[in-house]
């Protein structure tokens, strides 16, 4: 899917195989595990990425790994909310194209 307003949710499952997680089908949020890992995956559009706030609770106790997954143009800002947000989670940000390439943008050093 081209990017858009829509969150890159299938393309943020597909990164996620493509690094050798099992990844679970259900909803837009999904985990992804890999070893000991288990990663709470939320696909974002690029107006969410420009408030990601109300997308940093999950209804119980926050996960230790997060990570955010938004079209390349908006990851930058995507990361720079969540470091002015300081979430109290380790997290990192992907971000994809429509052609399958990705970059991960890691948090902030030392977090949470």
């Amino acid at each position: 899917m081209a990017p858009g307003t829509t969150p890159p949710t299938t393309e943020a499952r597909d990164v996620f195989r493509e690094l050798g997680y099992s990844v679970s089908e259900d909803g837009s949020d999904f985990v992804a595990e890999r070893k000991w890992r288990r990663v709470l995956v939320t696909p974002l559009g690029p107006d969410d990425a420009t408030d990601p706030e109300p997308y940093l609770a999950d209804g119980g106790s926050p996960p230790q790994l997060r990570c955010f997954v938004t079209w390349d143009d908006s990851a930058a800002d995507l990361r720079k909310h969540l470091l002015d947000l300081k979430p109290p989670f380790d997290w990192a940000v992907i971000g994809v194209e429509g052609g399958g390439e990705f970059s991960v943008m890691q948090g902030a050093p030392g977090s949470p």
